[in-house]
């Protein structure tokens, strides 16, 4: 069973503040609950659970009605997520939510029966709100969660509780997962089902090693506190990883014996492979330069390696943190791999046997549905332009060139949820002009069933997204995108704002509507006459293959950087760019990106504002940091990370620059922060900042701090890199 939001809520991201927000949330919540047949799926309406017929989406039925979850007296459920089970005859219900560092994934659970119209808590006796995960089992008579770092099976016909596991603390974590893996590998459930409901697989995470990184609360009480984050920084240990499968008769744990050291090894996914005997899963090393699929019997707690793979970069760990891909009962499973130089999909036998199913120079995007009873695999990929996505298909048995789905005339950024029967799917589509819509289509045909039909409208926007390529003097070719300022005059100059990210984690340049908007901006750039740009560098997931993607390996702060700078250049020779007036900006990464640009390239800009920046490599945690840019055990590892970090470069600053970051940033510490600002002051080097207490990464909490940040950002940027042509 899968939590889910509406598909047509699911629109394509609009980027408003830079990319701090680059975390997906899909990961964590997983998409549309499809039902059986594959043309009806469930969604929240108005506090109704409905299930929906794709064919024809005004037509909704209610399961159920918000009126059947009262709980006291003029109180009523208030439902964050549901699911439905497997059989259709019970809801589960989340609600009270709480965050676990970037989502509420803890809150109280409720079972709502439709058989006998009766509604029961679940972990009666728990702490409020302390319920993580909650999963019925497949046979639909109990349910598990994770509590407080263990985890409880529950009978439903009893309502007895049992714990599986009772070691669990704050730092030894049952079904759950640490910061450090939460944040860089998107794992948070950290237990499965067996398909035959006897047993549960579980991670086990031992942190006790891992030193607390202290933030200071110094503004909700007299007397200031510390707020301890487990944080492994990059040279550090990480936790140590096992799995376990726990007996739910017996309440006894068999640890997997996986090969290699716990410490200095990852295990990001598992699942039952197909069956309640084996599980599947995939062990990184901690340089994230060798990954093994292994699989596990239960029975004997044996591990046997069934395929292996090495970068001299890093290897990507499978995207999906929930499910996988199996074809032929249970006899072989898709998997990603650029291997070959592009991201392709492999089909791969229990023997580790493999078959390429795409050929071509081209890079898969994603995978959308494994479509086995008609022989193919719908994947997202776009081989002409990397800023665009389109859904193709391609045979299981690799014997077909990809067709692409998507029609032609609609060129932009397009997702799908096909239905598991492989014959419609809710389409999602916009482009830089054209405004998110969503409809319903059939597969592989794409024709128009229900919502909005997609049509392109140009009068979407005032001032269109122009996208370009520009050369280096490197002779490396980079896209990008433009907004020109209203009523743009090309005899006169013009100031020119460049976004920036920059990091393997995110691109910024792509055909999507919304993704060239600066939401940090009050009022309209364009028609305060700004030009507005954004480069995307070697190093970003860009779909341009692997040597695009990995140049940036141990190069963080240098290569993507020197693109940046170099594109810049050749963009000051427009006759309609006025040079002296250069502002870049970024968030995250993007604002380690601006302090480097600004310190290592002072005659390009001019302006800066970074925010919540990294600007020291050493600092930031080590799964991220270790997997682009090496482990750093000893000095010559260490210099990598100094030779791309700001505070090396701090001493050059010449122009403006606006630094913004949160005391309670729990990411990127302020600790960052505060070893920029001593270089700053050692050189003399005067700046602007403005500390926001106790706010995250985000900087969104507290009453006017949008307002406040997006009035400082506009202000700064107008008064030190004034707009309108000369």
């Amino acid at each position: 069973m899968k939590f889910k939001f509406s598909p047509f809520a699911r629109l394509a991201l609009t980027i408003v503040f830079g990319l701090a927000c680059f975390y997906q949330a899909a990961a964590q919540f997983p998409g549309t609950q499809w039902t059986k047949d594959g043309f009806h799926y469930y969604e929240l309406d108005n506090g109704n659970i409905v299930s929906v017929d794709a064919r024809e989406p005004s037509k909704q039925t209610v399961l159920l009605n918000r009126n059947q979850l009262g709980i006291a007296k003029g109180d009523t459920i208030k439902v964050r997520r549901f699911s439905v089970s497997q059989n259709g005859d019970k809801v589960l219900i989340s609600t009270n939510t709480k965050k676990v560092w970037r989502y509420d994934t803890r809150g109280d659970y409720w079972l709502y029966d439709l058989h006998t119209n009766k509604l029961k808590q679940l972990g009666k006796g728990r702490p409020a709100s302390s319920l993580m995960f909650a999963k019925l089992s497949p046979d639909g008579t109990k349910a598990a969660y994770v509590s407080e770092h263990n985890i409880y099976v529950e009978d439903l016909a009893t309502g007895t509780i049992k714990p599986l596991t009772t070691d669990g603390t704050k730092r030894l974590i049952n079904g759950t997962f640490d910061w450090a893996y939460e944040e860089e590998f998107d794992c948070r459930d950290g237990f499965r089902w067996s398909p035959d409901s006897r047993s549960i697989a579980y991670w086990q995470i031992d942190a006790r090693k891992i030193r607390n990184y202290l933030m200071l609360n110094t503004t909700d009480s007299a007397y200031s506190f510390n707020v301890p984050v487990e944080y492994p920084v990059a040279g550090t240990d990480p936790s140590s990883c096992k799995v376990g499968v726990v007996n739910v008769s017996t309440a006894k744990t068999n640890w997997m014996k996986v090969p290699g050291d716990a410490v200095q090894h990852y295990i990001p996914r598992m699942e039952w492979a197909a069956s309640s005997n084996e599980l599947i899963l995939q062990q990184l090393n901690r340089a994230q330069n060798e990954s093994r699929i292994i699989m596990c019997n239960i029975s004997n707690a044996t591990a046997r390696i069934i395929s292996s793979e090495t970068d001299k970069a890093w290897v990507d760990v499978k995207p999906e943190p929930i499910g996988w891909d199996w074809l032929s009962s249970g006899k072989a499973f898709i998997w990603l791999s650029d291997k070959d130089g592009w991201r392709h999909i492999y089909k791969i036998n229990r023997e580790g046997q493999e078959q390429l199913l795409t050929k071509g120079n081209y890079d898969v995007v994603e995978v959308s549905l494994i479509d086995e009873a008609d022989g193919f695999v719908y994947f997202i990929a776009s081989p002409e332009n990397a800023t665009q996505r389109y859904l193709y298909r391609v045979s299981l048995n690799g014997s077909t060139t990809p067709d692409r789905i998507t029609p032609m005339d609609q060129p932009g950024t397009h997702s799908y949820e096909l239905s598991p029967n492989g014959k419609l799917a809710l389409h999602n589509f916009s482009n830089s002009f054209t405004r998110p819509l969503s409809e319903v289509v059939n597969i592989p045909q794409h024709q128009h069933i229900g919502g909005t039909e997609i049509r392109l409208n140009a009068d979407a926007v005032k001032n269109k997204t122009e996208f370009f390529k520009v050369k280096t003097a490197d002779g490396i070719e980079l896209d990008g995108w433009m907004v020109k300022p209203t009523n743009f005059d090309p005899s006169k100059k013009y100031p020119v704002v460049f976004y920036v990210y920059g990091e393997p984690a995110s691109q910024t340049v792509i055909d999507r509507f919304g993704a060239s908007r600066n939401g940090l901006y009050k009022g309209s750039m364009a028609d305060d006459g700004y030009i507005y740009i954004s480069i995307e560098n070697r190093g970003a997931p860009a779909p341009r293959g692997r040597e695009f993607r990995k140049a940036i390996y141990k190069n963080i702060g240098i290569l993507n950087v020197h693109d940046q700078a170099m594109a810049a250049k050749e963009i000051l020779k427009w006759p309609y760019v006025d040079s002296s007036r250069v502002a870049v900006w970024g968030w995250s990464g993007g604002g380690s990106s601006t302090l480097n640009l600004m310190f290592q390239y002072p005659e390009v800009y001019k302006t800066g504002i970074a925010i919540a920046a990294v600007g020291n490599q050493l600092t930031y945690d080590n799964i991220y940091q270790e997997r682009y840019m090496g482990v750093p055990t000893d000095e010559a590892g260490r210099a990598v990370f100094i030779k791309g970090s700001p505070v090396t470069y701090a001493k050059n600053l010449k122009g403006n620059l606006l630094y913004i970051h949160g005391t309670g940033d729990d990411n990127v510490h302020y600790a960052n922060a505060e070893q920029l600002i001593n270089q700053l002051v050692k050189y003399n080097k005067q700046f602007q900042l403005m500390s926001y207490p106790n706010r995250t990464h985000a900087i969104s909490e507290g009453e006017g701090t949008t307002e406040h940040l997006r009035t400082l950002y506009t202000q700064y940027l107008r008064e030190h890199c004034p707009p309108g042509g000369r």
